[in-house]
């Protein structure tokens, strides 16, 4: 019974997840973007772009997330592993 209990709640959550990003396709562009930028950026390019003031699109982007916290949740777990291991390589972060 116990097994078929957490089997439903992973189905669910795995569901869950799914619907959540297919709910927001333009931010799912702007993730990859995002992404995109990391990966192929070098640590100097990032370092550079680090100590640059925010562009108006990014201030706009950042202003729509703080105000839907699902599309924030759906950004954040799509661009958080592949950005923070880029930032860890590039000694941004401990």
């Amino acid at each position: 019974m116990n097994k078929q209990i957490c089997l439903f709640a992973m189905l669910c959550a795995m569901l869950v997840s799914v619907t959540v990003r297919a709910d927001y396709p333009l931010m799912n562009m702007v993730a990859d973007k995002v992404i995109d930028k990391y990966q192929s950026s070098t640590c100097e390019q990032l370092w550079e772009q680090k100590s640059k003031p925010k562009t108006d699109e990014e201030k706009n982007l950042i202003e729509v997330l703080k105000g839907d916290p699902q599309m924030r949740t759906a950004f954040i777990d799509k661009v958080a592993a592949p950005v923070v291991n880029k930032m860890f390589t590039c000694g941004m972060i401990p």
